[in-house]
């Protein structure tokens, strides 16, 4: 109904490839990647009873920061709410890291009543494709989800470039493709959880597991593709359940 924008950050216009119930909207940052020094701020209100879908056009990218000392920080905040009998799907696709870079990640989410929200989030710690790998610098995120005003879900963390974290089998296991998954809402139940296990990726490992009124499953793999499929397959058993809908791909991710 509303989009405000300042700077290049914007949502195009509204599709609704569903019919009129659900919203899907395009999120489309031009110079394509968050530089040191930028901050970039979303913010979505998805009012009571509301839907939307939001993704991106591409693949995100983190660039190296100019300044080594890490005094030109790149940020993105993402400020979500949805009222009661509303739902949110975050699906953004991957985003890349390369090599150097100094960013911070933070996202909070406030949920109404019995709202829904469904957040993907896909790393590709070094543009792998070129062989460059995540030797320097560090990505810190963090992540918050309320349901009226109760927290349900918070994690904090900091990926250093070159740790030993990342090739520890505790850690990363030298893979450079981490993803997550978070769902919140009521109706997750065993037999749901089981349908989500029996579904695995055919690179790579995946974990499902259910908390308190959360979902989360966990991706790590050589390659965003096996990793985005796994989670397009999750969410293909989710959504009929939590939203009465099969899944609708959005057109943009098979261009």
């Amino acid at each position: 109904m509303h989009r405000l924008h300042q700077g290049p950050l914007r949502v195009q216009k509204a599709l609704y490839p569903e019919g009129p119930e659900v919203c899907h909207a395009l999120v489309l940052h031009p110079p394509a990647g968050i530089a040191g020094g930028d901050e970039l701020t979303l913010a979505i209100d998805v009012g009571e009873g509301a839907r939307a879908l939001v993704t991106t056009p591409g693949a995100g990218k983190w660039y190296r920061s100019r300044q080594p000392d890490g005094t030109q920080l790149a940020r993105q905040t993402l400020d979500f709410s949805v009222g009661a009998g509303g739902m949110l799907e975050w699906l953004p696709q991957e985003a890349i890291v390369f090599d150097r870079v100094r960013g911070r990640a933070d996202t909070t989410v406030r949920l109404a009543g019995n709202a829904v929200f469904m957040g993907l989030d896909i790393l590709c710690l070094g543009r792998t494709a070129s062989g460059e790998r995540f030797t320097a610098g560090s990505l810190a995120i963090a992540s918050r989800i309320e349901r009226d005003g109760r927290l349900l879900w918070h994690e904090q963390g900091r990926i250093e470039g070159g740790s030993r974290l990342l090739d520890s089998p505790v850690g990363l296991r030298g893979q450079p493709v981490t993803g997550t998954l978070l769902v919140a809402a009521e109706g997750i139940d065993s037999a749901l959880l089981e349908a989500c296990r029996a579904v695995q990726p055919a690179v790579g490992e995946g974990g499902v597991t259910r908390l308190p009124g959360l979902l989360v499953a966990r991706y790590l793999g050589p390659a965003a593709e096996p990793a985005r499929a796994w989670f397009v397959a999750l969410w293909s058993v989710l959504r009929p359940v939590l939203a009465g809908r099969d899944a609708a791909v959005p057109r943009i991710w098979a261009t």
